[in-house]
């Protein structure tokens, strides 16, 4: 994948790491966002850890992660289940991905040393849909995120480095 961004943008420079163990100098950034990535890391302390480390004070980090709700904690069976059947399309697959409570990030970045921590449920018909089921799924999914979010799939929660 690098290789193929270098032919295409010479111009530009690439660095290839690993979440845990960011390859960057402290007080590198003024901000670190992270998009679905952080359900599939090994030892997310860490990487949080890492985060902080590389942002400068002042640095907001934010992550979207999958959140844990009535319909995420069913997925792991709805996956097995799916896979004992030979039912291809139940959904794309287990990946022992972890689905965070609203109480688990504010923890981790807390313990972090991150602060003005908040915290927002959301949604978005990124799942593998037909066409006019997403397009039922886009529509329903602002409604969920207005009137129960408690539904909402995604999490996303968001720090301050202290100045």
């Amino acid at each position: 994948m690098i290789r193929k961004a270098k032919s295409r943008y010479e111009d530009l420079s690439f660095v290839v790491g690993n979440a845990e163990l960011l390859p960057f100098e402290p007080l590198t950034f003024d901000s670190i966002s992270s998009l679905l990535a952080f359900s599939y890391l090994q030892n997310p302390d860490q990487s949080m850890k890492d985060c902080y480390r590389v942002l400068r004070p002042g640095g907001r980090f934010a992550v979207c992660t999958l959140g844990k709700n009535i319909f995420t904690s069913g997925l792991p069976a709805l996956y097995t289940i799916g896979e004992k059947m030979k039912i291809r399309r139940v959904g794309v697959g287990s990946f022992a991905e972890h689905y965070y409570s609203a109480k688990e990030m504010y923890d981790l970045l807390e313990k972090s040393g991150f602060v003005e921590i908040e915290i927002f449920r959301c949604s978005f018909a990124h799942f593998n849909l037909a066409g006019p089921l997403f397009m039922i799924a886009k529509k329903v999914e602002s409604f969920i995120e207005d009137n129960i979010p408690y539904l909402a799939y995604n999490l996303i929660a968001a720090g301050k480095k202290p100045e």
